[in-house]
């Protein structure tokens, strides 16, 4: 028995737990998925103490009349799940949101706007042993339908948004718009949406238009990644900037 607590004991030494969020619950918490997302998040808040997380850090800022949670949760599917399902376990938010950037398609969008999620799509499931639609309906989400306040509706774009782990092909943007109705693709918010719905936590996803991929000229930011990361920093500067407009109506 002794020997065995000692085990216990080198081995909890040895791979410590992560550290946790503070035990009060945050009303709101806003989740960032990118790395260049969140070091263009974290830029507009010089000084602000960061504490580390499991999937990056997080640091709290009073927006819009409420001391908000930012929490970085990585880039792609399996991190979004992840941070999403420990944001909601951790924090206990009241809202949810997710800000970030995502690629306009379909001829339809332009940079700088701004995509309020009215559903998200996982589309880069593939099924070879049964119905791949069914399939991707399975992680179809619809969202509860948010009080976004009516002065500040010209400042969103409501619309579907497709998530996939990997960025657009333009040679396939025109049949995912044909298919889906959408016009706006990003890597995360299909896995944010899907684990909030699960755990019945209301939840908005923003995402600010940082470049275009069509079938004809595909994308600048495609082998230009710093083009995309300048891109970021006005596109994260924009949303925060509206979502202190619009946080006292959406969590009253």
């Amino acid at each position: 028995m002794i020997r065995l607590a000692a085990a216990a004991f080198l081995l909890a030494a040895c791979h410590p737990a992560p550290p946790r969020p503070p035990a009060t619950a945050a009303r709101v918490v806003a989740l960032i998925s990118a790395t260049a997302e969140w070091q263009a998040l974290v830029a507009q808040f010089p000084g602000v103490p960061v504490h580390d997380a499991p999937f990056g850090a997080w640091f709290t800022h009073r927006l819009g009349g409420e001391d908000v949670v930012f929490l970085h949760g990585g880039y792609g599917k399996v991190a979004a799940a992840g941070s999403t399902q420990y944001a909601i376990d951790h924090f206990r938010p009241a809202l949810l949101v997710n800000l970030g950037t995502c690629g306009g398609f379909g001829g339809e969008r332009a940079v700088g706007d701004i995509v309020l999620a009215t559903e998200t799509i996982i589309h880069d499931i593939v099924e070879r042993m049964g119905d791949a639609d069914e399939a991707i309906e399975d992680f179809h989400t619809r969202l509860a339908p948010v009080r976004w306040p009516a002065r500040l509706a010209s400042r969103v774009i409501e619309a579907p948004i497709i998530s996939a782990d990997g960025d657009l092909d333009p040679a396939a943007a025109p049949a995912l718009r044909a298919r889906y109705h959408a016009t706006v693709a990003d890597w995360e918010s299909g896995a944010i949406a899907w684990v909030a719905a699960r755990n019945h936590t209301p939840v908005v996803i923003l995402r600010s238009v940082t470049d275009i991929v069509d079938a004809q000229g595909g994308d600048a930011t495609y082998g230009a990644a710093e083009v995309w990361r300048r891109a970021t920093i006005a596109a994260m500067a924009s949303l925060v900037s509206l979502l202190d407009e619009a946080l006292p109506e959406l969590v009253r």
